[in-house]
């Protein structure tokens, strides 16, 4: 038994370090998150980074909003409602338009181009002086938000369907990326109070921050984008139809490890860099999902309309819009309605960001958790298990703001510690239904994977608009956004019952 758990321990190990190769489709059978010699590495952390400084411009607002910048620029609560809205509009364009230029130009050089046109309107953020020019910078500062489609379709294009590890990829790289949105709360608001006690006055402070933090670490990203990603396991995007090779002729069941310095495939060689640690998994490859051997084709009206229409693209979309958009609309504003309920003399703007931070940074683990979930009952269940806990999570998530809604509602001087608890384990069920979804994205049109990440991706920011225009017409009392938004996304998991999903 303990040679058996050393021979796990050490193979886990390995997969963790090196990259195992599907010559079929030159993707990826392993996570090796722990090593940045080989191309698969360094794309998978390439992609969640950028994802994850997109929030440091795209939520900068979030934290400082509420006192800081509603003072200087003498907003109304109505005009910053506004603004947040504003924002989400923006991703939910870019999100959409993202989706067919990573198939036509690949997801690499898409990623780098909206970090860098994302710098401009960050670095203009101090020059703000009314609520019109709030909403201007706001507006093209959520560009940024379209970095997840090309961070999910990065991880898609160079992670494999067998051993799971592709749904993982994706969840990984979206929590972790997502997770930004927590890490920005307490960078901002720490860098901000930093420059107060440096002597700067709050109008200055807030402006400066923005100078500081997101302008030189987005263009820092996009750099490094530009000179260590790659753009297909192939080698250029042009390539990537030369990726899926010809199935090896191997008996049933027979599986061995080649070192890739001895074999030689075809199409040409695997990885440019240091081979060492790359490793090609020769085994019996049963086509039997169209996953397996999907390629991006270029976008065009035939294939947007015949993607529009399926029904399989909107299981994901929808429940995507009511999660997602309920986590966006929920970052946007927990930290008003934390300051508004609870402000006084030891409850101020700095603790209610911090607390609000709690949600964004619970997605370290909760999303990917999401992916692991999916990949687990995809191995017994196929797609329908992927389905059903997807709309499982969902009507918890449901559930659990419902109720978070009533109790505000019905508790005059409600207790923190409890709002604490309960958002806490709403946010889990609500990272874990976004990462078990984008585990069922693959499935639906993966000959399409750009423009199907577009849509939901996009989906997920409409939910956002939506969610955010309830907050901002339903402020009062404090609970009934909660409780409207939890009562919107049980009804739609459960019309989503309804569409039938492929078994492999």
């Amino acid at each position: 038994m303990s040679a058996l758990t050393s021979s796990s321990i050490s193979n886990a190990w390995s997969s963790l370090r090196h990259p195992v190769i599907n010559p079929t489709n030159r993707k990826c059978s392993t996570i090796p998150i722990f090593s940045l010699s080989n191309q698969y590495s360094r794309n998978f952390h390439l992609s969640w980074l950028a994802f994850f400084v997109a929030f440091l411009s795209w939520f900068a607002f979030s934290p400082l909003i509420p006192d800081v910048i509603k003072t200087d620029l003498k907003l109304t609560s109505e005009e910053v409602g506004n603004s947040n809205v504003v924002s989400l509009c923006s991703t939910l364009i870019v999100r959409v338009i993202s989706g067919p230029l990573v198939d036509r130009y690949g997801p690499r050089k898409v990623m780098a181009g909206l970090l860098i046109i994302g710098a401009i309107p960050s670095g203009l953020a101090g020059t703000v002086s009314t609520a019109n020019g709030l909403y201007a910078v706001r507006f093209f500062i959520g560009f940024l938000g379209g970095t997840f489609v090309s961070c999910q379709a990065w991880n898609t294009v160079f992670f494999d369907k067998n051993v799971v590890v592709e749904f993982t990829a994706n969840a990984l790289g979206g929590g972790w990326g997502n997770s930004g949105g927590g890490f920005t709360f307490i960078i901002m608001i720490a860098l901000f109070d930093q420059l107060l006690a440096d002597g700067m006055s709050p109008h200055v402070a807030w402006r400066v921050a923005f100078a500081i933090v997101p302008v030189p670490i987005l263009l820092f990203v996009a750099a490094a984008i530009l000179v260590f990603g790659t753009d297909h396991p192939a080698g250029k995007w042009s390539d990537r139809y030369k990726a899926v090779t010809i199935a090896l002729p191997v008996s049933d069941n027979q599986t061995s490890i080649v070192n890739s310095k001895n074999t030689k495939i075809n199409s040409g060689d695997i990885e440019t860099g240091d081979k060492n640690n790359i490793k090609v998994t020769v085994t019996a490859i049963n086509l039997t999902s169209e996953l397996d051997y999907a390629v991006n084709k270029p976008p065009s009206l035939a294939m947007a309309y015949k993607i529009i229409l399926n029904p399989l693209t909107w299981l994901p979309s929808l429940a995507y819009m009511t999660t997602f958009g309920y986590e966006l609309a929920i970052d946007a504003n927990l930290a008003t309605v934390l300051y508004t309920l609870f402000k006084s003399s030891t409850f101020g703007q700095t603790k209610a960001g911090y607390i609000a931070g709690i949600y964004g940074l619970l997605n370290v683990f909760a999303r990917p958790l999401g992916g692991y979930f999916g990949d687990l009952v995809y191995v017994k269940f196929g797609v329908p298990g992927k389905k059903y806990l997807t709309i499982a999570c969902g009507v918890a998530q449901g559930l659990l703001s419902l109720g978070l809604g009533l109790y505000m509602n019905n508790h005059s001087h409600p207790s923190l510690a409890a709002i604490i608890v309960i958002f806490v384990i709403l946010a889990i069920f609500n990272e874990v239904a976004n990462g078990v979804n984008f585990s069922l994205v693959p499935h639906c049109n993966p000959n399409s994977n750009g423009f199907m990440t577009g849509i939901v991706g996009g989906m997920g920011n409409l939910g956002g608009v939506l969610f955010a225009i309830i907050f901002r017409f339903d402020p009062s009392p404090p609970g009934q956004a909660f409780w409207i938004c939890g009562v919107i996304t049980i009804g739609v998991h459960l019309l989503l019952c309804m569409i039938r999903v492929p078994q492999l």
